[in-house]
């Protein structure tokens, strides 16, 4: 019975904590994974009051890559306190890179992203604030298998 008691309250807690989304959000991402550093244009599209789409263009490189990639990341996002959420989802990526500028590959990756954001929206600034880390998969090109980077986000919201 006390598990019982202790799960829905577990859920009960689960179901008033969600965060509410801003219906649109766009900015910047900026960070990497340690190799290969650069920034993102960023997109939230809100889905409902808790979920959005994450669309990002990246683009990064150092002296020997370069790259530019496409990545989507749908979000469940939740309320810790005032405007301090948590959010985590699953998404893809698919990036075109390239080594010593001969040497070119596609890479698709599947993974997710889970992080940190305080919404300014709850101070009267239209702004989000966000810090966090993206595992992908790499299935295809010269770096195939598991890899992620942190991101410092800033976007404008609307």
């Amino acid at each position: 019975m006390k598990k019982c008691i202790l799960l829905f309250l577990f859920i009960a807690v689960g179901i008033l904590s969600i965060a509410q989304v801003n219906p649109h959000a766009i900015g910047l991402r900026f960070g990497g994974d340690g190799d290969v550093n650069g920034a993102e244009f960023s997109y939230h599209h809100g889905i409902g009051d808790a979920n959005r789409l994450e669309l990002d263009l990246g683009f990064g490189a150092n002296k020997n890559h370069s790259r530019m990639f496409l990545a989507g990341i749908y979000h469940w996002d939740w309320n810790i306190t005032g405007g301090l959420n948590w959010y985590v989802g699953p998404g893809a990526s698919v990036g075109f890179y390239t080594y010593d500028g001969n040497d070119s590959y596609i890479n698709i990756a599947l993974g997710g992203q889970i992080g940190l954001e305080y919404d300014f929206n709850a101070l009267g600034a239209p702004l989000l604030l966000s810090l966090d880390g993206r595992p992908m998969w790499d299935f295809l090109g010269d770096n195939a298998g598991l890899g992620w980077g942190a991101c410092l986000g800033v976007r404008y919201t609307w």
